[in-house]
């Protein structure tokens, strides 16, 4: 029986990139006929255990002190040695950035081998295939991977979460040996804000160059945000005119989101772009050029100036919601 070992730096719940991760360790495990083994690393652990063990056979907590917030050095030496105890088919991370730092360090490690933003990995007769999206998103490459283990990050947001089931596996909590750091973090830095981040959104609108300037994003696009429950963007255009923070950025350069509908309001869609919105369940776009690319990967599109759709679009809302 083969392991299929996913490995989760413990946020304070199971968010959306930790289930799709789990879901995709699940598949992965029932096509190999093998076990799912799920690692979780640092403070609040305990809180998604027991959630976790419900479609893992195995789970491995690892809270201790030195593991209470992401080092790269001693998330590593963790991962190591568990791993190298399990012997793991495959190791599976998310596409958080600490995990793309780690997984080719720890494919050496383990005298495996590394890919990174894979969006579907897979049997193929002996052997493990991942596939990424290349060129923007317009093609898919397939890798087959010949040394093992194969130590994955995929674009977890995007894959569908494991169905729980009545069984409950094993939890099973360490204490490592993790030799002291030679490097130091100095400071960190996090993002503030009170609402949802772009990652876990639903519900997406996003500006772009052709909404003109900064206040439609307040006049237009945040009130129609409000009534959708929706979370607002923007792409790199948007940003780098200064109209919006940077945090509100989406595409190769910026955010990576999977939200079930993406509203694009005046962007033409550069291949960057749609790279950060390739796992959008549903694109909607709103754009004056006919020929504008974004249009070619939605699933709605609207030839129209967005100052004439936006205010129909939230009357209609406002009807229905009475």
């Amino acid at each position: 029986m083969k392991n299929i070992a996913v490995c989760i730096f413990a946020p304070a719940k199971l968010d959306k990139s930790a289930q799709g991760l789990v879901g995709a360790g699940y598949r992965l495990a029932r096509e190999c006929d093998g076990h799912l083994r799920v690692i979780v690393l640092g403070s609040g652990a305990e809180q998604i255990a027991n959630e976790v063990a419900r479609v893992a056979e195995t789970v491995i907590i690892a809270d201790q002190k030195e593991l209470s917030e992401y080092h790269p050095e001693s998330s590593l030496n963790a991962l190591t040695t568990l791993c190298k105890e399990m012997q793991p088919l495959a190791v599976l991370l998310s596409s958080e950035m600490h995990n793309q730092e780690i997984a080719p360090r720890l494919a050496y490690r383990l005298s495996g081998s590394s890919v990174g933003d894979g969006i579907q990995v897979s049997k193929a007769g002996p052997r493990l295939r991942v596939t990424r999206a290349v060129y923007g998103g317009r093609a898919h490459a397939v890798i087959e991977m010949k040394r093992y283990p194969a130590v994955i990050w995929l674009r977890s947001r995007g894959l569908d979460p494991p169905e729980a089931d009545n069984s409950l596996g094993e939890i099973k909590r360490v204490t490592l040996d993790i030799p002291a750091n030679h490097i130091c973090i100095v400071e960190r830095k996090y993002e503030t804000t009170t609402e949802l981040r772009l990652e876990d959104a639903h519900v997406i609108i996003a500006g772009g160059r052709g909404i003109g300037g900064p206040e439609p994003f307040v006049t237009e696009l945040r009130p129609l945000a409000e009534m959708l429950g929706a979370q607002l963007a923007a792409s790199r255009a948007a940003c780098d005119a200064g109209w919006v923070p940077s945090t509100m950025q989406v595409g190769q350069t910026g955010k990576r989101v999977a939200p079930d509908l993406y509203l694009a309001v005046g962007i033409s869609g550069a291949s960057q772009h749609l790279m950060g919105i390739s796992d959008a369940k549903n694109i909607a776009a709103i754009n004056i050029d006919a020929d504008a690319p974004i249009f070619k990967h939605s699933r709605i599109g609207i030839v129209a100036d967005y100052r004439i759709v936006l205010p129909l679009l939230r009357k209609q809302l406002m009807t229905l919601c009475k």
